[in-house]
């Protein structure tokens, strides 16, 4: 059989046996595979900090890379704080901040906050 012979008789198979089974054939999507950095985990922790990062406007400390996420704290202007990781920069939702839009975040730690700042204001 040709491929495009193959899908139509699967096709057609998984439809009689429904039928006699009284299930419901559902054509199901195929999805993509995920990229690495999409299914990479989020950081909980803050190793290997740069540090002293003072961001160039105030930013808030979220609980996630989202600038709908709840803020747990302040990073004011010019005040010392740190990135973690090594200063990597991770993927979140899309915002304008700082002259800038963009979709990277920090994983950041002020004043013993920890949490997801701007890219766009920090550094």
């Amino acid at each position: 059989m040709k491929p495009k012979s193959l899908s139509i008789a699967a096709a057609a198979a998984a439809l009689a046996c429904a039928t006699l089974t009284g299930g419901t054939a559902v054509a199901q999507p195929t999805a993509a595979p995920a990229s690495a950095s999409a299914t990479a985990a989020l950081p909980t922790d803050c190793s290997h900090v740069l540090s002293p990062i003072k961001p160039k406007e105030s930013v808030n400390i979220r609980t996630k890379p989202t600038a709908a996420s709840t803020a747990i704290g302040v990073w004011p202007k010019g005040k010392s704080g740190a990135v973690c990781n090594d200063g990597n920069t991770y993927k979140g939702a899309k915002y304008t901040a700082c002259g800038k839009t963009s979709d990277q975040w920090y994983y950041a730690s002020y004043n013993s906050r920890k949490g997801w700042v701007l890219k766009t204001c920090v550094y």
